[in-house]
């Protein structure tokens, strides 16, 4: 039997709380945390903002210690102590996995608390990468009251192992209210 997967997610910021969202999936609506900044086209390093746009989905990772694997349709990995994201605009692996010690600076993806547990990159400033336009935007667990990320979109771990199986290559996610400018086809809806 062929899996079926969401061809789009949509992340809605919420009136009156920048920081705060609702993911729809189909039919399926989950609140989300998103940057303490709220959710912007003029995305900078360190600005604290989700980006506006619409987004393909990268690689699921995944700590190997903190639960199984669950079901996805996304490339997976497990992840390593020693795994970091390069967050320095001035390096050449600027917003791209880099091994730990790294020289430049760099985030940790291997946390003591449990928001990394399960990580999507969302495949923001990728093609091309543009130095100081924003790095490691993930969708990962959220803080308990969805407190605001660092511009990532955050989701209860019940909530995002609902969602997990149903995405694969193809699910884009748009973030953002704009549809003049992330139109969807009939086929997207």
């Amino acid at each position: 039997m062929k899996r079926t997967f969401l061809r789009t997610i949509r992340v809605l910021p919420r009136p009156g709380n920048a920081s705060r969202g609702l993911l729809v999936a189909g039919h399926v609506v989950l609140p989300c945390a998103l940057g303490k900044g709220g959710v912007t086209r003029a995305k900078c390093e360190g600005d604290g903002a989700t980006p506006l746009g619409r987004f393909a989905l990268g690689a699921l990772y995944l700590r190997p210690d903190r639960g199984r694997r669950p079901r996805c349709g996304l490339p997976t990995r497990w992840m390593r102590p020693d795994d970091g994201w390069c967050d320095a605009p001035g390096d050449r692996l600027y917003n791209r996995p880099v091994r730990l010690p790294y020289p430049a600076s760099h985030e940790r993806m291997w946390r003591d608390d449990d928001v990394y547990d399960r990580v999507i990159d969302i495949r923001y400033n990728r093609g091309p990468i543009r130095p100081g336009r924003g790095s490691a935007i993930f969708m990962h667990l959220a803080r308990p009251g969805f407190a605001p990320t660092a511009g990532c979109v955050a989701l209860r771990r019940a909530d995002l192992d609902r969602l997990l199986p149903r995405l694969g290559p193809g699910t884009l996610l748009v973030i953002g209210t704009d549809p003049r400018r992330f139109p969807l086809s009939r086929k997207q809806k």
